[in-house]
């Protein structure tokens, strides 16, 4: 185990956690139904589970697949392959994930400058109405003495429908501080309030995020999952796209984040991930979550710029 610091809030697990966790894991076997998947993770290959799942129950997919890099995630190692090889990789997969969607449900997929390309076609191939993308900065790494930093990444945003989905943008309005605080003819604040930590305005959010932190040694989501999504990010895909009450699906669900996120929001989870020590992490932070439903970054139901102290 690693040696950390008092004050390192990296989650960890002692042997009678796991061994406790361990009794939770479950793995499909036969057909599932809709209670079989709600509020539940299966520790097992994706193509394995898929056949089993139910369809049409998710009203949103979030999807954080391998990248096509040359990397090791614990006993699992991948490696770089051409555009062509990984487009066929992820049409394994892809058309029957989107089988688990309601018919005005929406998805989000992840992926890095390279990929990016390869999901936007891969996604066109499956006939999803294309939306959006969102490029988020991913603040993390030394960067490189022959290249420029890779400092951001992509997410691919779409729905099953042309016309019928759910997008709730009142729900992820960032709160900026305001520069230059314009008024009115009669010096009434104009699109801001003032509060008692300064002059603040609600926006509609972009495509462009630049408050995302990802996760480090201090904050208590924080793993040693290697490609962690931080849950604020996650927080903005599931309360724009899936109503109170309904069903978030993650089907390479790494650390939890995604379940974890969606249970501090009141929403249901469904998560897929192959790897036992990723699934033992999830399910001790669906714990906590229990109790302690903070989500850095995000309070008072805003979403406030990164270093805000929120």
């Amino acid at each position: 185990m690693k040696e950390r610091s008092a004050r390192n809030k990296t989650l960890t697990l002692n042997e009678t956690e796991r061994q406790r966790l361990s009794e939770s894991i479950r793995k499909l076997t036969s057909e599932a139904s809709l209670s079989d998947v709600t509020d539940r993770i299966y520790c097992q290959d994706l193509l394995t589970a898929l056949p089993l799942l139910p369809k049409g129950f998710a009203d949103l997919l979030i999807i954080d697949p391998p990248y096509n890099l040359s990397i090791q995630f614990g006993d699992l190692r991948t490696r770089k392959s051409s555009d062509e090889e990984y487009l066929q990789y992820v049409l394994q997969w892809l058309p029957q994930t989107l089988e688990l969607l309601k018919p005005d449900g929406s998805v989000y997929v992840c992926c890095d400058w390279q990929s990016s390309p390869v999901i936007y076609a891969a996604l066109k191939q499956c006939n999803v109405h294309i939306r959006n993308r969102i490029t988020w900065q991913r603040e993390k790494g030394r960067g490189s003495k022959s290249n420029w930093k890779n400092c951001t990444e992509d997410i691919w945003y779409g729905t099953l429908s042309a016309k019928d989905f759910y997008f709730d943008v009142e729900s992820v309005k960032q709160k900026r501080k305001v520069i230059a605080p314009y008024v009115t003819a009669d010096g009434t604040p104009k699109d801001w309030e003032e509060t008692q930590d300064g002059k603040f305005r609600l926006t509609c959010p972009s495509n462009f995020w630049d408050d995302i932190s990802i996760p480090y040694w201090s904050m208590p989501e924080n793993t040693d999952h290697p490609t962690q999504k931080p849950e604020k990010l996650l927080a903005k895909l599931i309360l724009a796209s899936c109503p109170e009450g309904g069903i978030v699906a993650d089907p390479f669900l790494g650390s939890g984040s995604t379940a974890v996120t969606a249970a501090k929001l009141n929403r249901h989870y469904l998560g897929i991930e192959m790897n036992p020590e990723y699934v033992l992490w999830a399910l001790k932070r669906l714990e906590t979550a229990q109790t302690d439903t903070r989500i850095q970054g995000y309070a008072d139901g805003v979403f406030w710029e990164r270093n805000s102290g929120k």
